[in-house]
């Protein structure tokens, strides 16, 4: 039984079936729904695989590698930045007060030990180190900290904000530290300082590139920025400033966009390039089985879902607006959207079984996960049917829904459109290139869209920024003063069990409002050739490229 052929470029109207059939031809990638399914280890009992290692093999100084990217890049700025892409890039060039190891432990980088918190926990203490300099020859310093956070605080358009938290002053303390101090505790403030909020800009950069910062950054890294040319390539060479740089060996690293998963793989195979991002788990079986090509995977932190727009009618951040649709208006149709999902089905069925079905913003790893944040909505169409009926909704009732034009993901909203079908929905599903669908949502210029997100440490991260009101990456549009303030409380504690079980009641009200319909949770994938070591990733999703070498090649 196959699931039927219906993915369409525009909202299905009278007189057009014939075209939009043409069209659907032109994007569908048919999936089976029905057909056996290999056995294959279930998600969990996968072994994790962080790094590439050179065993035996001698380190070759110098070289250049080539990185396929799957999507561009958004614009390189830490402070507005959305994209998992740009993480990449910036990995190498843009370090951070904190970072992640491959336990997900948090750890300091241009820090130098983890931040001192005062008893009444508003005041926060970053001691700093005192041999970095910036790109540019200006120094690293507890001034540039200051300024760079400064602008995370105010800059318009950032999305840093409300990583943040509520402070209220920064302070150089001499050059080697900087003190934050809040209007109230704040718990998150470390894993946001381990992610795009932590990364240090130039302080002479941001005052003469202002709001062109993003088109040549300048930070702290092993590299820095060479150029970009749009929907091509972004290129970085080492920086002889950086401060250990006896632990860089690689020249220069060009990211190649290359959206095609096919092309990806047939390019690493090739040696065109040699580290491979986001790798399909329709190539994943054979490339592991090959010679001269290693595969990274590691579990995600993020999560794929449904964003539905409830309220975003000025833009991600701005106060919601209203929009006059069932969708948008009445929570039980959302619901019975939710519950038109067979989500295990589908992950198995679509990825074969390399990917786990999501039911919150929150992983069942975290150290916050409860038994209420794992929990999945039922899986229960004729349900689902009987709330479009007592919403007074004509059946079948339709939502357009925008995806990224990648394969994997065409043929993951094939099979959903399938599947909500029973549930009464008629979904019909435009696809669109990756960093045009950052625009979109974040203009509110849709009806629903599925896009992911990789994750971050801390729950905050997953959540608070994309559920509370005017949040910087709220895309929905969504407002609850109950969920406001139950993300409000779980920041402002610094105990796990009392921040769990307050995310576990935010994830239950969620799961009643539907504003982000949660679907699934990639594994990470990162494909690599042997002739590198060095090449790491961790379950935020970030490939690191900063101690990659090549290998000596043995006689």
């Amino acid at each position: 039984m196959q699931y039927p052929t219906r993915i369409t470029a525009h909202r299905r109207t009278p007189g057009r079936a014939a075209g939009l059939l043409a069209a659907a031809a032109a994007v569908v990638v048919t999936v089976s729904a029905c057909q056996p399914i290999q056995p294959l280890p279930a998600t969990e009992d996968r072994e994790d695989v962080t790094s590439a290692q050179a065993g035996t093999q001698a380190i070759q100084e110098g070289g250049d590698l080539v990185m396929a990217l799957s999507a561009e890049p958004d614009r390189l700025d830490p402070t507005t930045s959305s994209s998992l892409y740009t993480r990449y890039v910036m990995q190498t060039m843009c370090q951070k007060l904190y970072d992640i190891d491959a336990a997900g432990e948090i750890v300091p980088q241009l820090a130098t030990a983890l931040p001192e918190v005062s008893e009444d926990g508003l005041t926060v203490t970053v001691p700093l180190r005192t041999d970095a300099t910036f790109a540019d020859g200006v120094p690293f310093d507890a001034e540039a900290v200051r300024a760079t956070l400064e602008r995370h605080l105010t800059f318009e358009g950032s999305t840093r904000k409300g990583e943040l938290g509520p402070i209220s002053d920064i302070r150089a303390v001499g050059s080697d530290a900087v003190e934050i101090t809040y209007e109230k505790p704040f718990a998150p403030l470390t894993a946001a300082l381990a992610d795009r909020a932590g990364m240090m800009l130039s302080p002479q950069a941001i005052e003469e590139k202002g709001a062109d910062f993003g088109e040549s950054p300048v930070c702290v890294g092993p590299f820095k920025f060479v150029d970009r040319v749009p929907q091509t390539s972004i290129s970085v060479e080492r920086d002889p400033l950086y401060y250990d740089r006896e632990s860089v060996h690689l020249d220069t690293i060009t990211y190649r966009i290359i959206t095609d998963a096919n092309i990806r793989a047939a390019n690493l195979r090739s040696g065109d390039v040699q580290v491979a991002d986001t790798i399909s788990p329709q190539d994943v079986d054979a490339l592991l089985k090959e010679d001269g090509v290693g595969v990274l995977q590691v579990g995600s932190l993020g999560y794929q879902a449904l964003t539905v727009n409830v309220g975003n009618t000025e833009g991600a951040g701005e106060p919601p607006g209203t929009i006059d649709t069932p969708l948008a208006q009445d929570r039980a149709v959302r619901m019975a959207l939710s519950m038109s999902v067979d989500r295990e089905a589908l992950v198995n069925t679509v990825f074969n079984s390399w990917f786990e079905p999501a039911c919150s913003p929150i992983s069942p790893t975290s150290p916050f996960a409860t038994e209420v944040s794992a929990a999945c909505p039922p899986y229960d169409p004729e349900g689902a049917r009987q709330l479009l009926e007592d919403a007074g909704v004509e059946v079948p009732y339709a939502i357009e829904m925008q995806v990224t034009n990648t394969p994997d993901t065409l043929r993951y909203a094939q099979a959903l459109q399938a599947a909500v079908s029973d549930g009464g929905f008629e979904l019909n599903v435009v696809p669109v290139e990756y960093s045009t669908l950052l625009d979109v949502q974040s203009r509110g210029d849709f009806e629903a869209l599925q896009l992911g997100w990789s994750g971050r440490v801390d729950p905050h991260g997953n959540m608070s920024n994309f559920l509370s009101t005017g949040g910087g990456n709220n895309y929905s549009g969504y407002s609850s003063p109950a969920m406001d303030e139950l993300l409000a409380g779980a920041a402002r504690s610094n105990d796990v069990d009392e921040r769990a079980k307050l995310y576990g009641e935010a994830v239950a009200l969620l799961q009643e409002d539907n504003p982000i319909i949660y679907l699934y949770r990639q594994r990470n994938l990162t494909a690599y050739s042997t002739d590198v070591t060095g090449v790491e990733t961790f379950t935020d999703g970030v490939v690191h490229l900063s101690s990659a070498a090549f290998v000596e090649k043995e006689n």
